[in-house]
């Protein structure tokens, strides 16, 4: 069976139908199964339509690489864990980026070989093998920080801004030299400039960032997929790169006004910050000194309490301590403790992190509130229960101005009766930035690793409590 022109594009239209759905049903964790099968099921028509169209005329080696792919999927799929999703995300952008940069350099090869070079196709695959490449070293990057292959710290050096800028201008020159003459040389010095690019735009940007970069990359994917499909004479290709370069820089775009901060501050790593001067109030907070408190404190105050609002993190997610949440959760609730989950946008590595782990624990969507929606809460809350969280609940983002994320929206548990903080030790968050809160009279330290205390939290509970 083959396809015409015709009924491949509305096979196309019906997928393109279908993934705007899945973006829709993506926007709510209650539709977010229904949203992934709308995806499964329009990628799984656009696959079979362009499997079928008159372009294909061999299936050998399509099906070794479909073979290929699947085995790697699979074996990825039922290994991986929750708390590796991060660094997984940024592989597969890595994928997409190396993809584009060798569909357009295999276009380039047989085009020239067939002598149908033409100024518009040069400009397409320009600007395929430049995004492509900064998606696909930017991704490793990110994936590098985000595995602890290199330091989550920002790694800065003089004149860095003004390098990356000089490799950005010579890489357009180049693009515009290859789009005009066809020159090889322009070709090869093009990608490995870009190549080079995505790697010096990311390595200054630090881990408190990376949800954000995550984010961007997706975008940048998009515009590869996008810059390919123009490529291939591919609509589906255009529609689709165009869905996930718009949602990306769409969520990039809210993820930074969370953290009150632009996105180009964030891409050119902190451009423009000011370090201020002077003692932090961190500093002098320190001074006090912290509260340590046992699993046995923690309980007394929740199994009596009326509200208890529990702020997940990327502490949470190393632990897997989701579903002992879950059963914490559950013993409250019987004893009449009214149990909510409050989530920063920014929190874990990746957007949407932690609803997605509340979520694998089959944790309520109504308990679980966004930043805005659980703010006004905190106020009437007995207690707030911090579990791997940091720089999310910061109160320096609010008091410290000399603070590197003086200004970002927190999540204000500070202002719960009594604040349990679930630590492994006294390091600051992701960002280095020390937290204000575990100085506060109201907050109390549990050291240990999140899963056991919670799980010491549970035991307590069902033996009675105090």
């Amino acid at each position: 069976m083959e396809l015409t022109h015709s009924q491949q594009a509305i096979a196309y239209l019906v997928s393109a139908v279908l993934f705007i759905f899945a973006l829709k049903g993506l926007t709510h964790p209650a539709t977010a199964r229904r949203g992934n099968l709308f995806g499964m099921l329009g990628m799984a028509i656009a696959l079979g339509a362009t499997l079928l169209g008159t372009e294909v005329h061999d299936y050998g080696l399509i099906a070794v690489a479909g073979a290929l792919g699947a085995a790697i999927g699979i074996v990825l799929a039922l290994r991986i864990q929750m708390a590796a999703m991060p660094q997984l995300v940024a592989a597969l952008h890595s994928f997409v980026g190396m993809a584009a940069v060798l569909v357009a350099i295999g276009t380039f090869i047989n085009r020239a070989q067939a002598g149908t070079l033409n100024g518009t196709l040069m400009g397409e695959l320009s600007a395929g093998i430049v995004i492509g490449a900064i998606t696909f070293t930017g991704s490793v990057i990110a994936f590098a920080k985000l595995q602890g292959i290199m330091s989550g710290a920002p790694i800065k050096f003089k004149g860095q801004h003004l390098l990356n800028a000089a490799m950005a201008i010579v890489t357009v020159l180049l693009a515009v030299e290859f789009g005009l003459t066809g020159d090889v040389w322009a070709l090869v010095l093009m990608t490995l400039l870009a190549f080079a690019l995505g790697g010096t735009l990311i390595i200054p940007i630090g881990g408190a960032d990376m949800p954000v970069i995550i984010s961007m990359l997706n975008s940048y994917s998009g515009w590869a997929a996008a810059a390919t499909g123009f490529t291939l004479h591919n609509n589906l290709l255009i529609i689709v790169g165009a869905l996930v370069g718009f949602s990306g820089a769409i969520l990039s775009y809210i993820m930074c006004r969370a953290m009150n901060r632009s996105i180009l501050n964030v891409v050119f790593g902190g451009f423009g910050t000011d370090g201020g001067g002077g003692d932090s109030a961190g500093a002098v907070a320190a001074q006090k000194g912290v509260k340590s408190a046992s699993v046995e404190d923690a309980v007394y105050w929740m199994e009596d309490a009326g509200k208890v609002i529990i702020v997940p993190g990327y502490g949470m997610a190393v632990a897997q301590a989701q579903h002992a949440l879950k059963e914490l959760m559950e013993l409250l609730e019987a004893r009449g403790v009214a149990v909510k989950f409050g989530i920063h946008p920014v929190a874990g590595r990746m957007p949407g992190h932690m609803n997605v782990l509340l979520a694998e624990a089959d944790i309520p969507y109504d308990n679980v509130l966004e930043m805005d929606e659980i703010n006004p809460e905190f106020q009437s809350a007995d207690v707030a229960l911090v579990v791997g969280a940091n720089d999310v609940v910061n109160p320096a983002a609010k008091e410290d101005a000399s603070s590197p994320i003086y200004g970002m929206p927190i999540l204000e548990a500070g202002k719960a009766r009594q604040v349990y903080f679930l630590k492994r030790s006294m390091r600051p968050g992701y960002s280095g930035v020390d937290n204000l809160l575990f100085y506060q009279d109201n907050t109390s330290l549990v050291f240990g690793d999140a899963k056991d205390t919670i799980e010491g939290m549970v035991s307590a509970l069902k033996g009675g409590g105090h």
